[in-house]
């Protein structure tokens, strides 16, 4: 059974087996090109994994028992959304249910583009655990060495709290003003310069608490530590070289070719165009498609774009060991930008294998993507309705219960 070691520095021989197999896969799927600085325009395609050439985006639905259940949802109304499914290199589903936009009758294709909410995390971790691999900082730093002028109170801050939860800096939705701050653009300068006004909630490193200010301030980190706009790093470092043409950052408030979010509100469905994800730069910024995020997902897994050491640290527990159980639920280990636990101990009929996961919500959006490493399965469930988030987690849980051979589930139990 895969499991997490609890503490980054621990190498336990479970967690050597599975990246020793993530690395024999990285042969077969060649390993992301290094450079000591962000490839340019020019050399691009060199440094381009050498991955197989992507499917045909075309319509797959090899589980029976999911695709009966999508389609009785989507035509009484109640799904709305993209989904996939993969086991190894052979997708096993690919359907879109509902609209991109429904005011202008435009139906979601194979391909739209959603906004990934906060699964961005696990993309601004990355970038700066690259940065790590290619030693131009480590987690260990203070983040007053690239924050500057830097608060009294953050001199114990390290970057790693800002990856973990555990900074003790006030999240933007616990502070007064949020209303107004919620749907007033902001660059990373100014959301830096937010978070230096508030107190800390706790001792860094004390607690954790859900955070998107830290991501904010990781994404400030991965500028100064780069040198380049955090969007051209994650475009030149990331997006570039992994091919993923529809995945991007949303931070000039452009349309990008994203399809509509919706909210159900009493008097009906309701468009919601006024994302600004701005705020959100580090947190929740991206926007992807379900081809570009598996090839992100494999990509990331298998070991193409970490070091093994800097992958081991993401999937690490990094929670304080006294951390009480989430409202009487199995404990989830918390990640950077990612988290692993036993979902299908929440559906019935249950199962037991562990999940490598992320939920996003935000501005008409809802989604999960998750990841068994034993099985090699991903599940992609992409929703631009805020208001399915239990229907997307079942719709996942499903659909990876199926895809594991697992009894399929028919309700939550949570």
């Amino acid at each position: 059974m895969f499991e997490v070691p609890r503490k980054a520095g621990g190498h336990p021989r479970t967690v050597i087996a599975v990246l020793a197999a993530l690395a024999l896969g990285s042969a077969v799927w060649a390993g992301v090109a290094t450079a000591n600085r962000p490839p340019r325009d020019a050399v691009l395609a060199s440094l381009r994994p050498q991955t197989p050439p992507r499917p045909p985006v075309v319509v797959i639905e090899d589980l029976p028992n999911l695709a009966e259940r999508l389609d009785r949802e989507a035509a009484a109304h109640r799904f709305m959304g993209a989904v996939l499914v993969a086991k190894g290199d052979r997708i096993l589903f690919r359907q879109v249910y509902g609209k991109a936009n429904y005011e202008a009758d435009q139906p979601l294709r194979l391909d739209s583009r959603f906004r990934l909410a906060s699964i961005s995390k696990q993309f601004t971790a990355v970038a700066i655990l690259k940065l790590q691999d290619e030693g131009r900082l480590s987690i260990g730093d203070p983040v007053c060495k690239w924050i500057q002028p830097c608060p009294e109170a953050w001199a114990p801050i390290r970057i790693h709290h800002l990856l973990s939860h555990t900074s003790g800096i006030p999240d933007l939705m616990a502070r007064g003003g949020w209303g107004l701050r919620r749907v007033t653009p902001a660059t990373l300068g100014e959301l830096t310069e937010d978070s230096k006004a508030f107190r800390l909630q706790f001792e860094p490193g004390s607690k954790i608490r859900y955070n998107n200010a830290g991501f904010n301030l990781a994404a400030a980190i991965v500028e100064k530590a780069s040198g380049r706009p955090f969007e051209a790093y994650m475009n030149e470092a990331l997006f570039g070289p992994l091919g993923l043409k529809d995945t991007g950052l949303d931070l000039d408030g452009g349309d990008h070719g994203v399809v509509m979010g919706y909210a159900n509100f009493p008097g009906g469905l309701a468009p919601q165009p006024n994302a600004n994800t701005s705020i959100v730069a580090g947190a929740g910024a991206v926007y992807s498609t379900l081809d570009d995020l598996l090839v992100w997902q494999r990509a990331l897994h298998r070991g193409e774009v970490l070091k093994p050491f800097s992958y081991q640290q993401m999937l690490s527990d990094h929670s304080p060991e006294d951390t009480p159980k989430e409202r009487g639920r199995p404990h989830r280990a918390w990640g950077y930008g990612i988290f692993s636990n036993r979902l299908g101990e929440q559906v019935t009929p249950s199962f037991e294998d562990r999940q490598i996961y992320h939920t996003g919500s935000w501005g008409g959006f809802r989604n999960l993507m998750l990841y068994q490493p034993e099985a090699d399965i991903s599940v992609i469930v992409l929703s631009n309705n805020y208001h399915l988030r239990d229907q997307v987690f079942l719709i996942a849980e499903q659909a990876m219960a199926e895809a594991l051979g697992r009894e399929f589930p028919t309700g939550l139990d949570r």
